[in-house]
């Protein structure tokens, strides 16, 4: 079966190399991301651009836009690309500079989707800020992916990253495609009927679990969570709007797409881990 792999971090971004090599125990280089994924029937992944100007400063108010694929060489050759946003430079004297930028670079790049880091960037995606980036997601045809739900980090703030928040801009922005990081995690039930409720959002279902193989299979053993999460899937009522993806390197990608048959019912396969993220991107 071949999988696309809708959310992954491939970055310098300290706290993601932390976990792959102290929690997860995957190989985060370019000869571990290939010998993962071909060997996981990954054909193809997404990359959610994302950047940190110092060591352990993500979520980073510092960085220019687009936040890229901050990577040392050439991303993998199956890797697309979601570019990161900070809004908090979208504002004053370097609005106009930045969103030059970030239309530059959709212009010369193989750009899939845009990522709003809701949470971790204290503004609600409703905000005007935002607008800008809105306007160009209609002009290119990209979709948005949106983070939701708990926060890989300390400094993010929870009130920002609730899945309600886009209901407030899919029924605005009618033309674009949103895809609800992490099922909302733990707010599933609002994101299943924000899913349910309007024709252009999505959910991606990756990051519900962080560590390696033993980890994974402990999870799964947690009849409670499992059926945290098959209750939003089922309520949902849409196999076709949700989309696999890991968010590794957090967690073993193997040990992952087993936790992940297990919420899905096997005549959904297809459209969940492979079917739904080409049609969704574009790709």
């Amino acid at each position: 079966m071949k999988i696309i792999d809708a959310h992954v971090h491939f970055s310098k971004i300290e706290s993601f190399i932390h976990t792959a090599n102290n929690i997860s125990l995957v190989d985060c280089s370019y000869d571990g991301y290939y010998d993962e994924f071909n060997e996981n029937g990954i054909a193809a992944s997404i990359g959610m651009g994302v950047e940190e100007t110092g060591e352990g400063n993500f979520p980073d108010t510092s960085c220019h836009n687009p936040m890229i694929l901050d990577l040392e060489n050439e991303r993998p050759h199956n890797m697309y690309e979601c570019i990161g946003i900070n809004p908090v430079l979208l504002t004053g004297i370097t609005k106009d500079e930045q969103l030059g930028k970030i239309e530059d670079y959709i212009n010369n790049n193989t750009v899939v989707g845009i990522k709003l880091y809701a949470g971790y960037y204290h503004y609600h995606v409703y905000d005007d800020i935002y607008k800008p980036i809105y306007e160009l997601a209609v002009k290119y045809g990209l979709p948005i992916v949106i983070h939701s739900g708990d926060t890989y980090s300390e400094r993010g703030l929870l009130k920002y990253s609730k899945p309600l928040d886009v209901d407030e801009i899919a029924t605005v922005y009618r033309d674009i495609n949103f895809v609800i990081a992490h099922l909302g995690d733990p707010w599933v039930m609002d994101c299943a009927e924000v899913i349910y409720k309007n024709s252009n959002i999505y959910a991606d279902i990756s990051g519900l679990i962080v560590g390696d193989k033993k980890q994974v299979n402990y999870m799964i053993k947690q009849k409670l969570f499992m059926n945290h999460i098959k209750r939003a899937l089922v309520y949902a009522n849409d196999y076709k709007k949700i989309l696999y993806g890991s968010d590794w390197p957090l967690v073993d990608t193997k040990a992952y797409i087993g936790f992940v048959k297990k919420l899905i019912p096997k005549k959904y396969y297809k459209d969940v881990f492979y079917n739904n993220a080409k049609r969704v991107f574009n790709l």
